[in-house]
């Protein structure tokens, strides 16, 4: 009786010091805290060639995971097309979605397109998108902006409140007040 009652005593101070396990309670939010860094970073990606497609420099770089972006100071991109065409935009601040399809350029935007041919042998001038923003849909080729840009193509130069460009088509959609100077080319 006494082996009983002292077996019953040690399980109930057993049961008394045994943690209790809480169920797990709700996943917490992500906040807007970044999750990793990288300074003075280049990014190359190449196809399954193994030809480069594009390359991104950065001074620092901030992922956020509640927005799946990443923020980067002091960007230059470079990128080549599958026809070979450099194209190359630099910005003092810039953000990506997750997959990089998508970039904004904040802050001395620049988006340059240098000189080309198209498929038919048609030399392409160099054209250059500058302003305050700059937004690029890198897979689709095209720029827009919700404020003022300059555009420069070959001596020919274009201000305008808004752009709207799309490369593959070769349409630019200007609006606002539509400024623009056109050089003719000199005659052999």
């Amino acid at each position: 009786m006494v082996m009983m009652a002292l077996l019953a005593l040690v399980t109930y101070w057993m049961v008394r010091i045994a943690p209790v396990f809480e169920p797990p309670g709700p996943a917490r939010p992500a906040t807007h805290e970044p999750d990793y860094y990288m300074r003075d970073f280049a990014v190359r990606s190449f196809d399954s060639q193994g030809r480069l497609q594009s390359e991104v420099f950065g001074v620092h770089a901030r992922h956020y995971p509640d927005t799946q972006t990443l923020e980067i100071d002091q960007i230059r991109i470079r990128s080549i097309s599958d026809q070979g065409r450099l194209s190359t935009a630099t910005a003092q601040r810039a953000l990506t979605n997750e997959d990089g399809s998508e970039v904004q350029l904040f802050g001395d935007a620049r988006v340059v397109r240098e000189t080309a041919r198209d498929d038919a042998g048609k030399t392409l001038a160099r054209i250059e998108f500058q302003g305050e923003f700059l937004h690029a849909f890198l897979k689709a080729e095209r720029l827009s902006s919700d404020q003022p840009v300059t555009i420069t193509r070959g001596q020919d130069r274009f201000t305008a409140n808004t752009l709207a460009f799309d490369n593959l088509d070769r349409v630019v959609d200007l609006r606002g007040r539509v400024r623009g100077t056109l050089i003719p080319s000199a005659q052999k």
